[in-house]
């Protein structure tokens, strides 16, 4: 199979990358190189620096008529979606309509789509399932929500095929702590440095981590499975943030020194999500307990350091 990944440079779109090619397809990757890094992009895949928003999206979909695509590009910074909601609309919406149009246009058979879990908002109950109810607290949710829409739009329009992956909190190597920057990723950062971890609150906020491996394999199962359907991909597990800095004292085998700041206005306080429709629809079940996850990260930028 031709797969089109675009973010293909980036955390998590190299890893699908990887995978892919590992697999025997056929790849071709789009990256703006904003966050990605071509250094990450495998030797094998076929690269095009090009933003998603750029009308020569259609050209390069004529040129290269892949069989499916894996979108992963997207501005990632809820920060940043709140201080600039025009740019983020622009990318995560407009930049998936022109690619939508691209794949109608020229024949794409199958569309695998990164959301995320910012489309649930304030969790009404736990663990969330796919019919908990949606209701996006920042401009970024409601892009990706917003896109899961015209997904189904373009479905029923023009019968073109897709999954939705809600990704919960995905960590490991590769995750930038300067751009698109996951907890880990900030810790790993700052324990290399010798700085202390700053915790907003007492640090029982609860997340689900996902290590991106797993994330990968997921959207690779996603080309031949799940069609029309939108699912979570998590552990399933619930951690604490002070939970995640005892794992990550043991797996760095570091002292980690912590301090305590104020609760952030807008944080959510718990969030972890029933992922047993991954198993049924995508025989796809996270492999990778946090530990281990740990241990690979940690060690994969201590090499950088």
């Amino acid at each position: 199979m031709k797969v089109l990944v675009t973010g293909g440079a980036g955390f998590i779109g190299s890893h699908i990358v990887d995978q892919l090619i590992g697999e025997g397809h056929e790849v071709v990757v789009l990256d703006n190189l904003i966050t990605g890094h071509e250094e990450q992009i495998h030797p094998k895949a076929v690269f095009y620096r090009i933003d998603v928003t750029h009308p020569e999206i259609h050209q390069i979909f004529e040129e290269v008529r892949p069989d499916a695509v894996i979108h992963q590009a997207a501005q990632t910074h809820v920060p940043t979606s709140i201080e600039k909601p025009i740019y983020d609309a622009n990318v995560n919406i407009m930049g998936v309509i022109n690619l939508l149009e691209a794949a109608k246009d020229t024949g794409v058979k199958k569309f695998v789509y990164a959301s995320s879990a910012a489309v649930y908002g304030e969790p009404k109950y736990l663990p969330i399932d796919e019919h908990h109810p949606t209701h996006p607290i920042s401009p970024y949710g409601v892009s990706k929500y917003t896109v899961e829409h015209y997904l189904d739009v373009y479905h029923r329009l023009f019968g073109l095929e897709y999954t939705a992956l809600r990704y919960a909190n995905v960590y490991g190597i590769r995750q930038d702590p300067r751009g698109e920057g996951g907890v880990v990723s900030i810790f790993t950062d700052k324990v290399l440095s010798k700085q202390p971890l700053t915790v907003f609150g007492d640090g029982e906020h609860t997340r689900d981590y996902v290590y991106v491996e797993d994330v990968a394999k997921a959207n690779v199962q996603a080309l031949t499975k799940g069609s029309g359907e939108i699912i979570n991909i998590g552990t399933g597990v619930q951690t604490s943030l002070n939970e995640l800095i005892e794992a990550f004292r043991v797996a760095s085998g570091r002292d980690v020194v912590v301090t305590y700041g104020p609760e952030r206005a807008g944080d959510i306080k718990d969030s972890y999500f029933n992922a047993m429709k991954a198993a049924d629809t995508l025989e796809w079940v996270a492999k990778i307990p946090l530990l281990d996850g740990l241990k690979q990260t940690y060690q994969y930028y201590l090499k950088k350091y």
